[in-house]
């Protein structure tokens, strides 16, 4: 469900144009164009004489239309200079033409290699980013950046960006070329394309508009496939089927008005524009034959006459070439129009790309670090750098304490209030209360997943502020409630939790857990590849292997967060044996919904909206008769 309303927050997001199109733009071909300095220089060389190159084959098309011309009803063709020009002619298409390839296999490779290079980044500024980012970002919202924006991105700089540089260059050189030829034509283009360009800008508007919508619509319908494909079995059991299907409909209904209507006004553009480009070049050629009919050739040429004579034939050879042209200026003005959308689109995914990669990282925490064997007691410790150089070794022991702590997820509303609770080593602690008492929230703030508003948690007494965050996360071990496999093999999910551990302490931590047992009637035992997070495993067995990676890890303290809440009963009084060993001498947090899992445990505290009411061993809250003895008992259940 998360899933399926994150690709729709994905699809929606991308389909908004961008706050800053030229920032972004900048910014893009910056962080595109900076790593390929050498290879833009061969692109843009190749584009210029390309772009020359289809000039100056049509300027050729002047002397040889002049030559073949009858000048006075005589015919006096030079074919010796027809073939010289034709020749030349080929000769100049073919380099344009190589140099057409060359700049795109180049900027294909500039265009791969900066999706790569960003790719990496992101998924490099990912890890760094805090767990706040990603309780406010849904997983559809990140992948949609890593699919749909890095794509739109993908056309930009394969194929929109090279267009629009080879347009601009070759806009230049036939405008040059019309201007040598006929300043009177070129005027009258210009008319005709100030209509052309207020076309392109109505519809264009109305197609980028209703593409946002048809982005909006396709990002609703994926999540509710998505949504309604994992959710099968629940649709089944109440029948809902038929409802299924007619949101479906509806959804479906809105994509396609949106898609018709996006894909109208997109296909409307290109037969607008050649339409008016044919009139256009009718228009010129009309008003072209008549200046030379009428004997007004001095209106028609430019600089090409003044070279070459006012002759009938020379003004027809004149009059051809500069439709060629015409045709050639109008051309790259559409593909530009086409180009339109994949602008907006790829500018908005841009934008929302470097949204991310600019986020504030996670801080580092502070300059203490986490040793083995370097202290003169050995084992784990403490390194504190002194103001002299040296260092200070405190061994780890796993006292915890909380002092007074406040925090809340947003400022205005505190989930914890005056926190203060102790640890000592070797003791295993729990907490238990109704959802949303603060429970998970206490073993967040340990590991630093969050930072406290006010108050203190010290580590043997040190600040935890002041250790870096890496060691402090690497001296606890972790079991959530929500377990995550990873692709790969089922002793490769165990050594998740250490990555240098042999496949026998794997082993040995398996058997601790009692995962062994299910694991060796797999098909491939400990090498049975883990699909889809674990879909082909109970989630009974999937916890079983997260306690057994927890177990591997072999820290000096344990968070259990509900560690057992989707193993049946039988099974969890197997376990039990096991993680006592487990827990010999480290300092153990347990959250737990089932009180029988934490009646061993030196200390409980009960917790009711962010307090921490109740705190005791299982025999004094039962002298108490307060609220766990009602929990207990079954006076009072938890919510």
């Amino acid at each position: 469900m998360a899933n399926a309303m994150g690709g729709m927050r994905g699809g929606i997001q991308g389909g908004k144009k961008a706050k800053a199109p030229k920032k972004t733009l900048k910014r893009l071909l910056a962080y595109s164009f900076s790593h390929y300095k050498v290879a833009m220089v061969f692109v843009i060389l190749g584009v210029i004489i390309s772009a020359s190159a289809n000039a100056a084959g049509s300027a050729l098309l002047a002397p040889i239309i002049t030559e073949l011309t009858p000048e006075g009803g005589v015919f006096n063709a030079d074919w010796h200079k027809i073939v010289l020009y034709v020749i030349a002619m080929g000769g100049i298409y073919v380099a344009g033409a190589l140099c057409v390839f060359m700049y795109n296999r180049i900027i294909m490779y500039i265009a791969n290699g900066t999706l790569k290079r960003l790719r990496n980044d992101m998924f490099e500024k990912m890890h760094t980013l805090p767990l706040k980012y990603f309780d406010t970002h849904t997983h559809g919202d990140l992948m949609s950046l890593y699919t749909n924006d890095v794509d739109t991105m993908r056309q930009l700089l394969s194929q929109t960006i090279p267009q629009l540089v080879s347009s601009a260059v070759t806009i230049i050189a036939v405008l040059s070329m019309m201007l040598f030829y006929s300043f009177t034509l070129t005027v009258l283009m210009f008319v005709m394309l100030f209509i052309m360009v207020m076309g392109i800008k109505s519809v264009g508007a109305k197609s980028a508009k209703n593409f946002v919508r048809q982005q909006q619509a396709l990002g609703a319908l994926n999540g509710y496939v998505e949504e309604m494909t994992e959710g099968q079995k629940v649709i089944k059991v109440f029948c809902h089927e038929q409802k299924a299907r007619e949101q479906f409909k509806v959804l479906n209904d809105e994509l396609n008005i949106a898609g018709r209507d996006a894909n109208t006004y997109a296909f409307i553009m290109g037969p607008m524009t050649n339409n008016i480009g044919y009139f256009q070049y009718i228009f010129v050629a009309i008003i072209g034959l008549v200046l030379i009919l009428t004997g007004n050739q001095f209106w028609l040429l430019s600089g090409y006459g003044a070279i070459n004579g006012l002759t009938v034939a020379t003004c027809v050879g004149v009059l051809v070439s500069f439709l060629g042209y015409s045709r050639s200026f109008n051309m790259p003005i559409q593909q530009v129009a086409m180009q339109f959308n994949s602008i907006v689109m790829a500018l908005a995914g841009a934008e929302r790309i470097f949204e991310m990669t600019d986020s504030q990282p996670e801080d580092k925490g502070g300059d203490i670090a986490l040793t083995f064997g370097e202290s003169r007691q050995g084992g784990w410790a403490w390194k504190k750098p002194l103001s002299d150089g040296s260092f200070e070794f405190i061994p780890l022991m796993g006292d915890i304490r909380f002092n007074n702590v406040v925090f809340g997820y947003n400022e205005d509303k505190v989930i914890l209030k005056n926190i203060s609770l102790y640890a000592k080593p070797g003791q295993k602690i729990a907490f238990v209360g109704a959802t949303g008492a603060g429970k998970t929230t206490i073993t967040n703030l340990i590991n630093r997943f969050y930072d406290i508003q006010s108050g203190e948690i010290t580590y043997d007494g040190i600040n935890i502020r002041d250790i870096k965050k890496s060691d402090l996360r690497r001296s606890l071990g972790i079991v959530l409630q929500d377990t995550h496999l990873f692709s790969g093999t089922v002793i490769d999910n165990i050594r998740y939790g250490r990555l240098n551990a042999t496949d026998e302490e794997c082993i040995r931590a398996a058997k601790l857990a009692n995962a062994d047992s299910f694991i060796v009637h797999l098909p491939e035992g400990y090498q049975t590849e883990i699909k889809g997070d674990g879909s082909n495993l109970s989630q009974g067995q999937r916890q079983l292997l997260a306690i057994a990676r927890a177990m591997v890890s072999d820290c000096p303290v344990l968070i259990l967060d509900e560690a057992t809440s989707s193993i049946d009963t039988r099974t969890e009084k197997l376990i039990e044996n096991g993680m006592d060993k487990l827990m010999e001498g480290r300092t153990v947090f347990v959250i737990a919904h089932r009180l029988s899992t934490v009646r061993n445990s030196q200390a409980i505290m009960v917790l009711e909206q962010g307090e921490i009411i109740e705190r005791g061993s299982h025999d004094q809250l039962i002298e108490q008769r307060g609220k766990y003895y009602q929990l207990y008992t079954g006076a009072f259940e938890l919510e």
